[in-house]
C-alpha cells in the first residue's frame, strides 16, 4: 500500500510538471534562445539519472530526474512552436 501511495503522489508531480514546463517557456523566452545547448545537456544527463535510479531502485531520485525531464522539455517544445 505504501508504494501505491509514492507511486501515485510521483506521478501527479510528473503531470503538474507540464503546465510548469509550459509557463516557465512563457516567462523566460530570451533564455531558451541563449542556452538551448545547456537545456539539451539538462535533458540528457536527467535522463540517464532517471535510468540509473531505476537500477538502484531509488523513487525519490527516479522522480525528481524525471520531473527536470519533463519541465525542461516542455520548455523547449513551447519555445518551438512559436
Amino acid at each position: 500500500m505504501n508504494d501505491l501511495v509514492k507511486f501515485i503522489i510521483g506521478t501527479v508531480v510528473l503531470i503538474i510538471g507540464i503546465p510548469i514546463g509550459n509557463f516557465l517557456a512563457k516567462l523566460t523566452k530570451e533564455e531558451l534562445k541563449d542556452g538551448q545547448l545547456w537545456f539539451h545537456i539538462i535533458i540528457i544527463a536527467s535522463f540517464v539519472g532517471a535510468i540509473l535510479s531505476l537500477v538502484w531502485r531509488n523513487d525519490v531520485f527516479l522522480f525528481s530526474f524525471l520531473f527536470i525531464v519533463i519541465v525542461t522539455s516542455r520548455s523547449l517544445i513551447v519555445k518551438k512552436k512559436k
